[in-house]
């Protein structure tokens, strides 16, 4: 539920907007948005302590529910692997469970309830203090996060292609493809547009990446935003628990799309990086 709003619903909007940053200098690039960080790296922990116990604990007679439901994710993840990436996938496949659980983690942030920091802090310090503190809990809705992830899948993707054609060999791709000759006039003529091409390819991977999960994550968030505000009169109270009830419903599947989209995404980036042209 959201708390009142004291200057009204676009001061709340602004309010929720803000990060809790910190400044290294006068720059955009010197913030340092502290929540975004912590909540990710709590999450990401938290992925890692679940499947870490759900595995040292795993039997090979009948496994329990918790244990049934873990092999289900990542039989659900190998099989998405398996059929996109016709290659060694010892290491491929990790990495695609990491990024589907990890990414799924951050987009469930949003279906808490939104005020829920503000409360606490009004809780324990007053209302004075919640007003000055900010504290945004959903990482992917803050384009920092999803850059951070794109361009971690991006030098990842680099390395698959090196490691399958060699350093000499990706650098020579680049120049020769997608145009070819055999005429070494031509070659040399046709270096620059392919390089160029190559770049901009390479380039807008993590740039649609990170620009489609912040997108949807966003504006998911501005969605809670603005319902939240219906909670401020008793007129509008019962239409706002029926519309965020609807509107966490339809969203937890865009949650989950939006986690399996950059998984997939990244299992075809690196397919696609090993192949030889």
């Amino acid at each position: 539920m959201a708390s009142e709003p004291q200057g009204g619903l676009t001061e709340y909007i602004q309010h929720h907007l803000h990060h809790n940053t910190v400044s290294l200098g006068d720059s955009p690039f010197m913030q340092i948005h502290l929540d975004s960080i912590l909540v990710a790296f709590l999450l990401g922990a938290l992925f890692c302590l679940w499947f870490w116990l759900k595995a040292r604990k795993a039997t090979s007679g009948v496994p329990s529910k918790g244990q049934a439901f873990v092999e289900l994710i990542v039989e659900f993840v190998d099989t998405q692997v398996k059929d996109t990436f016709h290659g060694d996938r010892r290491t491929v496949t990790p990495l695609a469970l990491s990024i589907f659980m990890w990414v799924t983690f951050l987009n469930a942030m949003d279906l808490l309830p939104l005020d829920a920091p503000s409360w606490a802090v009004k809780t324990t310090a007053g209302a004075e203090v919640a007003h000055h503190t900010f504290f945004r809990w959903v990482p992917t809705a803050d384009i920092n996060t999803t850059v951070g992830l794109a361009l971690a899948v991006f030098f990842i993707v680099l390395g698959h292609g090196m490691k399958a054609k060699g350093a000499l060999g990706f650098g020579k791709e680049l120049m020769t493809s997608p145009f070819h000759a055999h005429n070494p006039v031509v070659v040399a003529i046709l270096v620059p547009f392919n390089f160029l091409l190559n770049v901009v390819e390479y380039l807008s991977k993590p740039v649609s990446l990170a620009m489609r999960l912040f997108g949807n994550m966003y504006g998911g968030e501005l969605v809670f935003m603005l319902i939240a505000g219906l909670f401020a009169g008793w007129i509008s109270f019962l239409p706002g628990v029926i519309f965020n009830t609807a509107w966490a419903i339809f969203h937890i599947l865009i949650i989950l799309l939006q986690a399996f989209i950059f998984m997939m995404l990244t299992i075809v980036y690196i397919a696609t990086a090993r192949e030889h042209h």
